[in-house]
């Protein structure tokens, strides 16, 4: 068996551990150290949030057989994409195409701010009344079809290989629960990682109520696009504890309900709060941590 066929064969296993293995970790720390007190039933939010990674797993197998992995692999046994045109070794080619692959997804994010109608579906992951790490899974079964063909697009033009495209996913989404979490970290080592990384308390002004820290800090993985780019707010207005978590719609409970979710970006307007980026004015705002 080669190397990207023993990938694919592994593939849902190693995924599989890492999720859940992050998981318990991140759930385990937001017990022992938790960054805000949460205001909504969590049984009712985890139910709703995590039955959409339900849906959206048996969407996506069902529109897209072919998972980010098996098209890497497609790719490189036709010779598409630019990486499978070079002859780097095998490092610098994961390194690259794992570089490129975030900056793809943040501009995909930037991007689901800007359209209003992608904002539409996007908004449903800022709805959440509250921030813990399966606020980090809370997507629309459409908008997972969408990034899924931005993702194709790219594996395909940079031609990143399956072993680069494992390690992506699994990074992206150790990095979601990571970032998305309720916990709280010693400000010297928040300080220290948001260098390179994004932290939670990075990531957490970018679901605060105000439009203009909604549309900051992009990043789920490597911080500096933000910084590069002059989207990095380092700390929101109200601070971490007393920032407004969610938008100024479906503030009412009961639309955390996962019917309710399904439905949400065919049942109001974009909202008077102009969160899609060109609908409102850029104000100053601090950069100092």
């Amino acid at each position: 068996m080669t190397s990207a066929n023993a990938i694919l064969a592994y593939e849902p296993f190693i995924r599989l551990s890492a999720f859940f293995g992050v998981f318990a970790i991140m759930t385990g720390w937001e017990l022992a150290a938790p960054r805000r007190t949460l205001t909504v039933s969590k049984p009712l939010r985890w139910f709703s949030n995590l039955g959409l990674v339900g849906i959206n797993t048996i969407v996506a197998r069902l529109v897209l057989p072919l998972g980010p992995v098996a098209f890497a692999g497609l790719c490189a046994n036709n010779g598409w994409g630019v990486l499978n045109l070079q002859d780097w070794p095998l490092w610098l080619e994961i390194i690259a195409a794992i570089v490129f692959l975030d900056f793809a997804i943040w501009l995909q994010h930037v991007m689901v701010h800007a359209v209003p109608i992608l904002w539409r579906l996007h908004r449903l992951h800022h709805a959440d009344l509250d921030y813990d790490v399966t606020t980090g899974a809370r997507f629309h079964p459409l908008e997972i079809l969408l990034s899924l063909a931005i993702k194709f697009a790219v594996i395909a033009l940079i031609g990143a290989s399956p072993v680069a495209v494992l390690l992506f996913e699994i990074i992206l989404n150790a990095m979601a629960m990571f970032n998305h979490a309720n916990v709280r970290l010693p400000l010297n080592i928040d300080a220290g990682l948001r260098v390179l990384l994004v932290t939670p308390d990075f990531h957490r002004v970018h679901h605060s109520v105000l439009p203009h820290e909604t549309n900051s800090n992009f990043g789920f993985n490597l911080s500096l696009w933000d910084r590069l780019f002059g989207t990095y707010q380092a700390q929101p207005e109200g601070g971490h504890e007393g920032m407004t978590i969610g938008l100024d719609m479906f503030r009412d409970p009961v639309e955390e309900r996962l019917d309710k979710l399904i439905t949400q970006p065919f049942r109001a307007p974009i909202g008077t709060g102009g969160y899609a980026i060109n609908r409102r004015d850029w104000p100053t705002h601090s950069d100092k941590p």
